[in-house]
């Protein structure tokens, strides 16, 4: 019997992961993104598809530790001192966003005949944003990093702060028995507690992060033992979020704070490097058990007003968003984008639902349609940001008279990405006379360099259609020259795949960013700031009196040095590149020779 039910778990895990692995290349190769390819994964294999899983609520229970441990890496990017200079956005632009959206898709719930409270938690469940969805589109973009991005962000961790007092809402709402007054002073009494425990919580948290966290990093990594580290980077995000449940407190928001209070941390690219594996996989996974949660027969029971809320919602929804940010004075595009991105429900309207349930303050009918609504709107996400990706106007708000494409273009060179570094890396090809075309999607930029005899076309450099229309399958050699981190990777990527012919030269950022580079198999690249360090540290040498010819020696003893250092790490890891510095270190310092210190 044992080993039935042991059988009978493993052909889970393996239709889960089949189901990932046939549907998210697919929808990915037809344009469509990994969300939407999950999604449609766990509707295949779902209740309510192939019935190949019975039981998706249990899945998706786990599968939230995917969006934990994506807020645990977020975290760790966010610096208290950044943190700090988001507080204007967290509270200022994601409350009147909230309270906007609230007030409206309340009257949306009134509209549709249901009473005031129903109407409330409906919309308030709403209101919560999809933090999986949103933060996994904004990834696969490169636009975290950016201030939409960031925007977006710190709109997303106020609404994940929210949930806390909208579960205490929900528990006031509760129906209460007015001839017993001491059990309504009962609960009273218990809510105060509750508030008390999370404020407990959130402080034990702190302290940990502060006084525990650094030195038991510390030990482990003196330990030298790898999967040690790992196993304690799971552990600190698993345990802070246990004890913000535990509090009564989102998991998601506990696992956000302790990769703040990481984020100054030494340890926290190792931390990053550890969690990665973990937070890529459940995070699929908790996109194809919402799909699994898709209840056809529930929607095909109640689809009239299961679609007239669907479209209502998004609408009201996206509407208020575009309104909030144009009041806040930002742009067309921006506000657009974001009105897009942030048009759904998200997972933690389940929670409120669930609470509402069990408060008695929705029955069952509402919560059933509301929890289909949610799971609607968050597969249609990606759907609505391809089709606005497609009919947007590039850099909306800003004019393209005059402003050309690339479309139908072909020559031996293209370069993306005309900035201070693409406009020197050109130089030579250009003086040359070889055949090039430029491509960069700033169009202020675009402007400037016709002033100076230039000709740069528009053209997004992350998307194969447009590389293609700007000769990508005719270059010789394709040089990548923009100043974005995560998007020269996916381009580099994109550009391997869909043109392994061509050369292909891509700026890196620093050190690991090289290192990232070479598993996407680019020809040459170069550390921006590297050649012109070097230069500087001749120069160094030169002032020192050193003749040219000595000079000239050193700094190419130097190149080899760092060229092996960089093999042995893409090979051997991080930490064999390091052993190999102490080891020439030692042994210049035997030999009296000049020492040579890692560079970026």
């Amino acid at each position: 019997m044992a080993v039935e039910g042991s059988a009978g778990d493993l052909l889970k895990v393996v239709t889960l992961l089949g189901a990932a692995v046939v549907a998210v290349p697919l929808f990915k190769r037809l344009g469509l993104g990994s969300v939407l390819g999950y999604l449609a994964g766990g509707l295949a294999i779902g209740p309510f598809g192939l019935a190949l899983i019975n039981d998706p609520a249990t899945i998706l229970h786990t599968a939230e530790l995917g969006v934990v441990m994506y807020l645990f890496v977020i975290g760790l990017e966010m610096q208290p001192s950044h943190l700090w200079s988001l507080r204007r956005a967290i509270f200022g632009l994601g409350s009147l966003q909230v309270v906007v959206c609230g007030l409206l898709l309340t009257g949306v719930g009134i509209a549709f005949g249901f009473p005031v409270g129903v109407s409330f938690v409906s919309a308030m469940g709403f209101v919560l944003t999809s933090t999986a969805v949103v933060m996994q589109l904004l990834g696969e973009r490169g636009d975290i990093a950016q201030p939409r991005g960031q925007k977006i962000v710190a709109i997303l961790l106020f609404e994940d702060l929210l949930i806390v007092p909208l579960l205490a809402v929900v528990a006031f709402m509760a129906p209460t028995d007015l001839g017993q007054p001491a059990a309504a002073a009962a609960a009273s009494g218990s809510r105060w507690a509750a508030v008390g425990l999370a404020l407990g919580a959130l402080g034990a948290l702190v302290a940990a992060g502060v006084w525990l966290l650094n030195p038991l990093f510390r030990v482990l990594a003196n330990a030298k033992a790898r999967e040690v580290m790992t196993a304690a980077a799971l552990l600190v995000v698993l345990g802070a979020a246990l004890l913000m449940q535990l509090g009564g407190l989102s998991m998601a928001m506990g696992a956000f704070l302790a990769g703040v209070l990481l984020s100054e941390s030494t340890f926290r690219h190792q931390l990053e490097a550890d969690i990665e594996p973990f937070r890529g996989l459940l995070l699929g996974l908790f996109f194809l058990s919402v799909g699994m949660s898709l209840d056809l027969a529930a929607v095909a029971a109640n689809w009239p007003i299961i679609l007239a809320g669907v479209i209502s919602m998004m609408v009201v929804k996206a509407l208020c968003i575009y309104g909030v940010a144009r009041l806040a004075k930002s742009s067309h595009a921006d506000a657009l984008d974001r009105a897009v991105l942030m048009a759904q429900g998200g997972e933690f309207a389940f929670v409120l639902f669930g609470a509402a349930l069990g408060a008695k303050v929705i029955d069952p009918v509402v919560n059933a349609n509301m929890t289909a609504i949610v799971v609607l709107s968050m597969a249609l996400t990606p759907l609505v940001v391809l089709v606005h990706r497609r009919l947007a106007r590039p850099e909306a708000g800003v004019s393209m008279d005059g402003i050309d494409t690339a479309e139908g273009h072909a020559a031996s060179v293209l370069v993306i990405g005309f900035g201070r570094f693409g406009q020197i890396a050109s130089q030579g090809v250009i003086s040359r006379g070889a055949s090039i075309t430029i491509i960069d999607n700033n169009v202020q930029m675009i402007r400037d360099a016709e002033t100076y005899g230039f000709k740069v076309y528009y053209g997004d450099g992350g998307r194969a259609d447009v590389l293609h229309a700007a000769g990508a399958h005719a270059a010789e050699a394709i040089l990548v020259c923009i100043d974005d981190r995560a998007t020269t990777t996916r381009i580099a990527e994109l550009v391997r795949t869909e043109f392994p012919h061509a050369k292909l030269l891509v700026r890196a950022f620093d050190r690991e960013h090289a290192l990232e580079l070479r598993k996407a198999d680019v020809d040459y690249l170069v550390r921006e700031t590297f050649e012109s360090a070097m230069a500087m540290g001749r120069q160094a040498l030169l002032s020192l009196g050193v003749e040219e010819p000595e000079a000239d020696g050193i700094m190419d003893h130097l190149r080899q040095r760092d060229a092996e250092r960089m093999a042995l790490e893409a090979t051997g890891g991080l930490f064999a590149g390091r052993a190999l510095i102490l080891g020439n270190a030692a042994r210049r310092a035997a030999a009296a020779e000049p020492s040579a210190a890692p560079t970026n």
